[in-house]
C-alpha cells in the first residue's frame, strides 16, 4: 500500500512539472480589415532585448518563418515594418506534497503537507507588424515559455515559438 502511495505522488509530481515545462503559450491577433494579400515584403525597424545575442536569433527565427510563407526581407521600405520585443519576468509556483494520508477525512485527515515555493523565469517575445504606409499595427504575435539555464534549449524554444506564432500567417481574408 505504501508503494502505491509513493508511486501516486511521483506520478502527480511528474504531471505537475511536465505541465509547467511544456507550457509554451502562443497568441496572435490582427486587424480584421487589413488586406494581407497586398503585403509581400518586410523590413526590420527594431528588436528590443536586454541580451544583444538575442537580436540575431530573433531576426533569424522570424526571417525563416516569413521566408517559408513567401515574404521577402528588404533593407528598408518593405510593405510591412517589424518591431520585436523580448521581456523576462519571474514567476512562482507552489508545490504541495502530502504524506501519511491517514485513511481519509473520517480516520484522521490527510496527514502532513509540505509546501515549497519555486521561482522560475518566463521569457516572452512579442512581434508587431505595421503597415509601412499607414503606420498602423496590422498583426501581433507573442510567445511565452519558461527559460532554461541552457542557451541551446532557449534557442530551440525561441524557434518553436516563432514557428507556432507564424503558423497561420498571413490570416485568411475575412468573409463578409
Amino acid at each position: 500500500m505504501k508503494l502505491q502511495r509513493v508511486a501516486l505522488v511521483l506520478m502527480g509530481m511528474t504531471f505537475l512539472f511536465a505541465g509547467r515545462s511544456s507550457a509554451q503559450d502562443v497568441k496572435t491577433d490582427y486587424d480584421r480589415n487589413a488586406n494581407f494579400g497586398q503585403y509581400k515584403t518586410y523590413s526590420w525597424e527594431q528588436v528590443k532585448t536586454r541580451d544583444p545575442l538575442q537580436v540575431d536569433r530573433i531576426k533569424s527565427a522570424v526571417n525563416a518563418a516569413l521566408a517559408a510563407k513567401g515574404f521577402t526581407q528588404v533593407a528598408s521600405g518593405g510593405n510591412l515594418s517589424m518591431v520585436a520585443m523580448e521581456t523576462t519576468q519571474k514567476e512562482q509556483t507552489l508545490d504541495t506534497f502530502y504524506n501519511n494520508f491517514g485513511g481519509g477525512w473520517r480516520w484522521g485527515g490527510l496527514g502532513d503537507a509540505t509546501t515549497t515555493t519555486e521561482t522560475y523565469k518566463v521569457g516572452t517575445l512579442v512581434v508587431d507588424l505595421f503597415d509601412t504606409n499607414t503606420k498602423k499595427l496590422v498583426w501581433r504575435g507573442s510567445a511565452s515559455d519558461t527559460l532554461s539555464n541552457k542557451s541551446e534549449k532557449n534557442i530551440d524554444n525561441l524557434d518553436k515559438g516563432v514557428e507556432k506564432m507564424f503558423k497561420k500567417f498571413p490570416p485568411e481574408p475575412s468573409k463578409k
